[in-house]
């Protein structure tokens, strides 16, 4: 065989580029890779661990669909395209951002796909409400504003209002910036994660944020209503206003929600209440609300349980880290301090004229502040503590509950050895028994034989006993052969008496022996009833062994 042959065939593989708000990727896949093998691969590019918001979008004869995670990427309504290109969107939206959003990577790729829909006008939002925003644009983006930096004009080439708010009022591009640079100048001290998660928390409180809506109708002639889903529930508004739906269903008052073909079915809680029905233009937009409708409803579900281990520690992490970003701005803020108070210090060369007032006046300012500094430091520093103290509960916490666990183990162990050692015992039982059984049927079948053969001996001598009567009978009475209705009556001998005797004691012993004999099968016939119905039990409990073994075997 040749080395090549040896090489392992690599598999077939096709392109897929992957656009997010901000960037782009492309990876090479494998032909049988599903959705999730794709979705997983950027997610680990992107460093991303709250995977549960987001899904890969495609576009489709004018229609917007999600990749299905449970489908091979191949076998999907895909456009036939080299690459193969799909959007990384947030699918799904919080509830409250500040207690969901986690990791920096998920908060800053909300950040941007909220900030285009504003932008884009997919958001309604007002225009003082959009130049707030647009002031913690620029200061995730920017940092702290300083004066002699940003000049007049730094903002010229950013897009940060909406046309339609441009277009509603008269004011010049140097107008609106001073607008936006007034509200700019306060944030100082914010960072770039705290100023996109204060833009997010403005961002949650508007109407249409986190809404998908779709074109449906209450008969199947007019599609005259808009259906709106997000992480509260399922909205119907009129066609004209988006804004104040007409009717809302909670998740928590929803018993069931069906879909068939292009009608979809709303089931509310209350039994009494009116069951909705509605009808899409489309099959698939009825998919998409019945996907949407599940996704939703499985997170709303989920933020309402206990957090698991892995949310418990992102938790703990996230905290942690906020702390220390704190601590370390904490810091390079009293460097600065120390920087501008130096140039007033008593002991500093350079300002030999300063008076005594001054160096009193600076050394208490200086003071006041390192008192301050200390301060900060130290409510910095118990904070801290608080967290390493939460983590270690935490931490303690997981370990009791996986000494539980082990201690569960242990004793399903030990309860399935005993299990175990009580269906060997049973079966070995069982094995006695069943020889038990059998010797005792050849023990009844040789007594049976036994009795066959004795009372086929005494029927045979009854024979012979009454053939030798006959004879008898003839040679003393020879005209009882003449006469047979003749009876002798009192004149029969001695002889004839003693042989009438021994016939009826013969006919005695063979009742008796009839009877014994019945007796004996009836005997046998029940207790083999005995033994069969408890080899039965024995199988049933050796079989029941078995299926908690096997079942004790999954669970672990």
């Amino acid at each position: 065989m040749s080395i090549r042959g040896l090489k392992k065939k690599q598999p077939k593989t096709f392109k897929v580029k992957i656009i997010t708000v901000d960037a782009e990727m492309e990876f090479s896949c494998e032909m049988k890779w599903k959705g999730k093998d794709l979705f997983d691969l950027v997610c680990r590019a992107l460093g991303l661990r709250e995977t549960w918001f987001f899904g890969l979008q495609y576009t489709i004869k004018g229609m917007c669909t999600w990749l299905k995670m449970d489908k091979k990427v191949l076998d999907q309504e895909i456009p036939k395209e080299d690459p193969i290109s799909f959007h990384f969107l947030a699918k799904f939206y919080p509830e409250k951002v500040e207690e969901e959003l986690l990791q920096e990577i998920t908060q800053h790729l909300f950040f941007l796909q909220v900030k285009k829909q504003i932008l884009d006008e997919e958001i309604y939002c007002s225009p003082e409400a959009t130049v707030l925003l647009a002031s913690y644009a620029v200061q995730a983006k920017y940092g702290d504003y300083d004066p002699n930096f940003h000049e007049p004009g730094f903002l010229a080439h950013d897009e940060l209002l909406p046309k339609r708010v441009l277009r509603q009022y008269q004011l010049t591009a140097e107008m609106w910036e001073e607008k936006i640079t007034a509200w700019y100048a306060e944030h100082r001290g914010i960072a770039r994660d705290e100023a996109e998660m204060n833009y997010l928390k403005i961002a949650q409180d508007l109407e249409m944020y986190g809404v998908n809506y779709f074109p449906i109708a209450q008969n199947k002639n007019h599609t005259d209503l808009l259906l709106g889903v997000d992480a509260k529930g399922i909205h119907i508004y009129s066609i004209n206003n988006r804004f104040s739906p007409n009717k809302s269903f909670e998740w928590s008052s929803i018993r069931n929600i069906s879909c068939s073909e292009k009608e979809l079915t709303i089931k509310p809680l209350d039994k009494k209440a009116e069951v909705f029905k509605f009808f899409s233009s489309q099959l698939k937009v009825n998919k998409l609300i019945f996907q949407l409708c599940i996704g939703n409803h499985d997170l709303f579900m989920r933020r309402r349980k206990v957090d698991s281990i892995e949310i418990q520690q992102m938790k703990a992490q996230a905290r942690e880290e906020k702390a220390r970003k704190k601590v370390d701005s904490s810091c390079s803020s009293a460097v600065a301090n120390s920087d501008y108070y130096s140039s007033c210090c008593p002991c500093c060369p350079c300002i030999p004229s300063i008076c005594v007032w001054e160096v009193r006046k600076c050394s208490r300012i200086g003071c006041g502040n390192s008192s301050l500094r200390s301060q900060e430091a130290a409510e910095l520093l118990a904070e801290k503590a608080q967290i390493a103290e939460e983590e270690a509960k935490l931490l303690a916490q997981n370990a009791a509950e996986a000494e539980q666990e082990r201690q569960r183990l242990e004793i399903t162990a030990l309860k399935s050895k005993e299990e175990k050692r009580l269906m060997e015992q049973k079966m070995r039982e069982a094995e006695l028994i069943a020889v038990k059984l059998v010797k005792e049927s050849d023990r009844r079948a040789k007594e049976a034989e036994h009795l066959k053969q004795d009372l086929h001996e005494a029927r045979e001598a009854e024979r012979k006993a009454k053939q030798k009567l006959l004879d008898i009978t003839r040679l003393n009475y020879p005209h009882m052969a003449k006469y047979p209705q003749y009876s002798p009556g009192d004149s029969r001998d001695a002889n004839f008496d003693k042989g009438s005797i021994k016939l009826d004691l013969k006919d005695i012993d063979l009742k008796r022996l009839s009877f014994e004999i019945e007796r004996e099968r009836l005997d046998y016939l029940e207790k083999s009833r005995k033994f069969e119905d408890r080899l039965k039990e024995l199988k049933s409990e050796i079989h029941a062994l078995k299926l908690e073994e096997k079942q004790a075997g999954l669970y672990c």
